[in-house]
């Protein structure tokens, strides 16, 4: 756990940009499951509300922000500039 922290504390922009990038990455992942699961449900059940969250807006938006950061930051991490 101390080396995380040390990480955290230490860590270039660049390094912080790859953690943002990849965190909004996986919300994308997470957001394009959630969708998955909405489009599967049984014909009964869209009878009823089946929910009111954009998924698809959302992994969109997370999608390109994260891919984004990664861009910015992988050649400073490749150790390129």
């Amino acid at each position: 756990m101390m080396d995380l922290l040390t990480w955290f504390s230490l860590a270039s922009d660049a390094a912080w940009l790859a953690a943002a990038g990849a965190g909004f990455v996986v919300l994308a992942g997470f957001a394009m499951l959630m969708e998955w699961r909405r489009g599967r449900a049984r014909p009964l059940d869209r009878l009823e509300k089946v929910g009111w969250v954009p998924w698809t807006v959302i992994f969109i938006g997370s999608f390109f922000i994260g891919a984004g950061l990664l861009v910015m930051s992988v050649p400073v991490l490749l150790g390129d500039v």
